[in-house]
C-alpha cells in the first residue's frame, strides 16, 4: 500500500476513472447487443434506429478516449455491414 500522500491519490483517481471507463464500456456493449437483437428479429426499422443510437454512443466513447478511434471505426463498420444485410 502506498505511504506517500501523491501515491494515494493516484490510486482514488486511478480507482474513479477505472470505473467510469468500464460504466462507458458496458453501455457501449448494451448498445451493440441491442442492434445484434433487432438484426436477429429481422426489424429494419429497429435496427436502423438501434445502430443511429449505438454509433453514437460508440462514437462518444471514442472522443473520451476510451475506445482508440480504429477500434471504435471497426465496431461502428460491423454494425453498419450487419444493419445493411438485414432484409
Amino acid at each position: 500500500m502506498a505511504n506517500i500522500k501523491s501515491a494515494k491519490k493516484r490510486i482514488l483517481v486511478t480507482q474513479t476513472k477505472t470505473a467510469k471507463n468500464k460504466a462507458v464500456r458496458s453501455e457501449v456493449k448494451t448498445a451493440i447487443k441491442k442492434v445484434e437483437a433487432a438484426v436477429a428479429a429481422n426489424d429494419k426499422a429497429a435496427a436502423e434506429a438501434a445502430f443511429k443510437n449505438a454509433s453514437s454512443v460508440i462514437e462518444s466513447a471514442c472522443s473520451k478516449g476510451i475506445y482508440h478511434k480504429n477500434n471504435a471505426a471497426r465496431k461502428v463498420s460491423r454494425l453498419a455491414k450487419l444493419v445493411n444485410g438485414v432484409a
